[in-house]
């Protein structure tokens, strides 16, 4: 650009974007792609920039990626408060079915693929989970070392029925509303055994 005044050609301005912005474009990467799929020079694609204003708020790809499984953490923590099914439990069970049907191939590239990022994501939901159990009627009376038992058993099986969602493997009937009840159904089988099992000292 040609400056009249000053006889001198002026640049253009660079873009600056903002790390959510930069975030944004590596989940969007994710989600289509998978979590390998990010690179710095993608992102920088996706966003039509260069691939400066990348390295000005992130060190390395790593840790974009880092910053990508926060904001499913994040995601999730919002499905979750979105629920209303009447049971904070249930909540939990829901929004993992959602997700899993919104995300397929998110949810693919972090259960089966070997990766850090779910232990990571593990390490930081537990205590969130368990909270929200806590405010859970019919869990009234569970120890936090008991309410991990259960979440544990109850994802072992969410998972199951997540990744199925995720590789399109359940019938074509069966919809969100369908996984939910079998979801619901099979949380009340653990929590009514969990409490047998603490009425007669078993654990």
């Amino acid at each position: 650009m040609w400056d009249e005044k000053e006889g001198t050609v002026c640049m253009p301005p660079k873009k600056k974007f903002t790390e959510e912005q930069i975030i944004d474009a590596a989940f969007q990467i994710a989600t289509t792609e998978g979590m390998d799929s990010i690179t710095i020079r993608k992102v920088a694609e996706q966003l039509g920039s260069s691939i400066a204003p990348i390295y000005v708020n992130f060190t390395d790809v790593e840790e974009l990626k880092r910053a990508v499984v926060q904001k499913v953490k994040q995601l999730s923590q919002q499905l979750i408060e979105a629920e209303n099914t009447g049971s904070p439990f249930g909540d939990i069970g829901a929004a993992s079915l959602r997700f899993a049907k919104e995300y397929p191939v998110l949810v693919r590239d972090l259960v089966l693929k070997p990766n850090d990022y779910l232990q990571n994501y593990d390490q930081d939901m537990g205590g969130i989970l368990v909270d929200h159990m806590r405010q859970d009627a019919d869990l009234a009376g569970f120890t936090e070392e008991e309410l991990k038992t259960i979440l544990f058993k109850m994802r072992a099986f969410q998972m199951g029925l997540t990744l199925m969602a995720a590789n399109g493997l359940l019938p074509e009937e069966f919809d969100l509303q369908a996984m939910n009840e079998i979801s619901n159904s099979a949380a009340q089988d653990v929590v009514m055994a969990a409490r047998l099992r603490k009425q007669n000292g078993l654990d």
